[in-house]
């Protein structure tokens, strides 16, 4: 298989190659499941604080389908803030997990009332709303922390 990257539109070759060669670790594994699972409670309880504490400083939280970004913990704070005002009741069913040395990939099925716009989803305010979410949570070894989300979601109903 040959691998192609294009260094304009993301990581380099050699970048890539690093990662694929990760090799799993038990310690490794188990480290990154129990920071994925405080990231999750973290969330599930609106605690912003104990979201960021599962970040790196530098962590950059995307949107891929709107390429909206947010960068560092300031960033991700106001991340959060926006997403659970516009969602305060926001659940997330997860319906697919893999934890791997590379970090965390989920995908879930999200429901939730829509109180007020974020980023371009169509305005529905005070309807509930449910689509499918799925997030790449990447991982810093050096630091046992997640760099971020990568995140795209995708069949947006309102109702």
């Amino acid at each position: 298989m040959k691998l192609k990257t294009n260094p304009e539109k993301g990581r380099s070759r050699p970048a890539i190659i690093k990662q694929i060669r990760l090799q799993p670790d038990p310690e490794n594994h188990r480290a990154i499941r129990r920071l994925w699972m405080a990231h999750s409670t973290a969330e599930d309880t609106r605690d912003i604080p104990g979201l960021m504490a599962t970040l790196t400083d530098d962590c950059v939280y995307t949107v891929l389908n709107t390429g909206t970004n947010w960068h560092g913990k300031e960033g991700a704070t106001h991340f959060y803030q926006q997403l659970l005002a516009s969602f305060p009741d926001i659940h997330f069913d997860l319906q697919h997990i893999v934890i791997g040395p590379q970090g965390v990939f989920e995908e879930a099925h999200v429901t939730a009332t829509y109180e007020q716009t974020w980023l371009d989803l169509p305005p529905a305010e005070g309807q509930s709303i449910e689509f499918d979410v799925t997030i790449l949570f990447p991982w810093d070894a050096k630091c046992r922390l997640f760099t971020g989300e990568r995140i795209t979601f995708s069949g947006i109903k309102a109702g």
